[in-house]
């Protein structure tokens, strides 16, 4: 079975889809209509801004949303997806590219998730870490077992689990997880504690937007990042995607599943190939590929 995945923050490049832009007229269209419901010019940012520009939570999440969308488009009648997911920002591609969620309004959640999401930042400074080499458990127990907001964020892959946190409750969890045998543990450049309960400020905004906002059953099954499990039935759609930005990405859960259930070929749509490695590293038999410029 086929399966397309999305990828999230931390894809972007400065130059991404550019080539899109000046060579597909659909593309180019979408592209000025999402310049227009912004309203700023984010193709100037995406095409020949800087890594600061584009390092901005709210250039970030909209332009990898809309690399990865438009990709999809260009694909036609070859776009066939018999499931779906996407890491973290990437469930919003994922919930388009299936035809849960118009382009417009996938478009106006991501951005106003985004801007959230820097509110939230700012309102209690904290960040992330990378943890590898050692088993989720150990990980877990580390992070309950200190008194300040840490937690595990993103379930990537075996031996691979980002913690998310106050920068105090980082600095310890980082230390004991070191003392623990783990091979690294890498404060990340992020603007703050994605996927924790430091998020809450931009939970409570966006479910309002979410509540508001028109989902249909998509094509097919998309997995999504709280229970790592298929989802067709829009109530239940939206209720994880306010979840998601205080609880844990499943990743790995989430390739776990799609291998159970059938997937034999991933394809990821839009910038990097961050998610091919993580497949590959929960199954190294799985086939892999990447649509990241115009074909």
């Amino acid at each position: 079975m086929k399966a397309y995945v999305f990828p999230g923050q931390g894809a972007q490049y400065v130059g991404m889809g550019k080539d899109v832009y000046d060579n597909n007229p659909m593309a180019k269209e979408l592209f000025e209509k999402a310049n227009e419901i912004l309203g700023f010019r984010i193709t100037d940012l995406m095409f020949e801004g800087t890594d600061e520009d584009l390092k901005q939570t709210k250039v970030t999440q909209p332009a990898i949303f809309l690399h990865s969308v438009i990709l999809s488009k260009t694909l036609g009648n070859e776009f066939q997806p018999e499931m779906v997911a996407g890491h973290s920002l990437g469930e919003f591609s994922a919930l388009v590219a299936a035809g849960a969620l118009s382009f417009e309004d996938g478009l106006r959640l991501v951005y106003q998730r985004a801007m959230a999401m820097q509110k939230a930042c700012e309102i209690k400074p904290s960040t992330m870490a990378a943890i590898v080499g050692l088993e989720d458990s150990v990980v877990e127990e580390v992070c309950n077992a200190i008194d300040d907001v840490v937690v595990a964020a993103n379930y990537n892959c075996p031996g691979q689990l980002v913690i998310s946190g106050t920068f105090e409750g980082i600095d310890k969890a980082c230390d004991l997880l070191k003392e623990k045998g783990a091979k690294r543990a890498l404060k990340l450049p992020v603007g703050g504690a994605f996927h924790s309960p430091l998020m809450e400020p931009a939970r409570a905004e966006l479910a309002e937007a979410i509540e508001n906002t028109r989902f249909d059953i998509p094509v097919c099954p998309v997995y999504q990042n709280v229970d790592a499990k298929p989802q067709t039935d829009p109530a239940n759609i939206k209720a994880n995607l306010v979840s998601q930005l205080t609880a844990p990405v499943r990743w790995t859960q989430t390739v776990q599943n799609m291998l159970a259930d059938g997937a034999n070929h991933f394809t990821e749509i839009g910038p990097g190939k961050v998610l091919q490695g993580l497949i590959k590293k929960v199954d190294r038999s799985a086939q892999t590929d990447g649509v990241s410029q115009l074909q």
